[in-house]
């Protein structure tokens, strides 16, 4: 499982970077949500990849079998902060795009 889950992470980041490097607004708000959701899938993977175990103590259970819920709490944070940012960027993209016309990052319209 641990395997599945850093490939998903690299495959995400790798995905992410190359958005971010394109020319269009669009582009860099999509790759840094890829980003964001491969920083979230590394928080909850520091925690413990752990399947059917509970995050709350019971009696008689061994800590070592329970599941951490701190990384939980952080990634339900940044799923919902990061929510909030992306539709943010997504405003202040239309604005831009209909002040300037294009949705170049750079403001020119010129193809390379």
């Amino acid at each position: 499982m641990e395997i599945i889950l850093s490939l998903a992470i690299g495959l995400m980041t790798t995905c992410g970077v190359w958005l971010i490097l394109r020319p269009r607004t669009y582009q860099v708000i999509i790759g840094l949500s890829l980003l964001s959701y491969a920083v979230n899938l590394f928080i909850f993977g520091v925690g413990g990849v752990k399947s059917n175990m509970p995050p709350i103590l019971e009696d008689g259970v061994v800590s070592t079998t329970l599941s951490d819920p701190v990384p939980q709490a952080l990634v339900l944070t940044a799923i919902v902060i990061g929510f909030a940012t992306t539709a943010l960027f997504l405003v202040v993209l239309l604005a831009a795009r209909g002040l300037t016309g294009n949705d170049h990052v750079d403001g020119r319209n010129e193809q390379p």
